[in-house]
């Protein structure tokens, strides 16, 4: 069988594990805590396979049906520590995730004059330096775009933090 073919488990899913390190997602500080860590084999510069994606698809599907997870906790280690983790990369398809119901993608009607800042935080950023969020951000939803932020950054994350913010925050944007 090939390695994508199937998941195997290091660590039971009940079982807590130091897979993200040190990161939060919204009120939550210990993120090993409470989440299921998955990793992938590949290094995120190189487009991840089909058999990957369908396997990664299935596996999700399956672990967010058994604990109730809503797409919009589906995240990676860069969201939850943005200052020390890079993957899963910049040519992992988050969109295709997205479509399949498994995480979530911003939509048209976000504000170009959002505070980024605000909007990062209020959808579940933990506290860092703009330029971590800014490139953590970019990392999952805008991977094409360079150099400062720009109206587009503002309106992709001020629409995630309207639709999904999270533990019930509000954005004001």
């Amino acid at each position: 069988m090939h390695p994508h073919d199937r998941a195997e488990p290091l660590v039971p899913e009940a079982m807590r594990a130091w897979h993200g390190g040190a990161g939060g997602w919204g009120d939550v500080t210990d993120v090993n805590s409470r989440s299921i860590g998955i990793e992938l084999a590949n290094p995120g510069d190189t487009p991840f396979p089909n058999a990957q994606m369908v396997s990664l698809e299935r596996l999700l599907s399956e672990a967010m049906a058994r604990w109730g997870i809503p797409p919009a906790r589906v995240i990676a280690h860069s969201d939850m520590a943005p200052t020390r983790k890079r993957d899963p990369g910049p040519r992992f398809d988050w969109r295709r995730l997205a479509r399949c119901g498994l995480s979530v993608w911003p939509g048209p009607d976000g504000d170009p004059q959002a505070d980024f800042t605000r909007s990062a935080q209020v959808f579940g950023y933990p506290g860092a330096p703009h330029a971590a969020l800014l490139a953590a951000f970019r990392l999952r939803f805008r991977p094409w775009a360079a150099g400062p932020e720009e109206a587009g950054d503002r309106a992709a994350m001020s629409d995630l933090a309207r639709r999904f913010p999270v533990d019930g925050a509000r954005s004001g944007a």
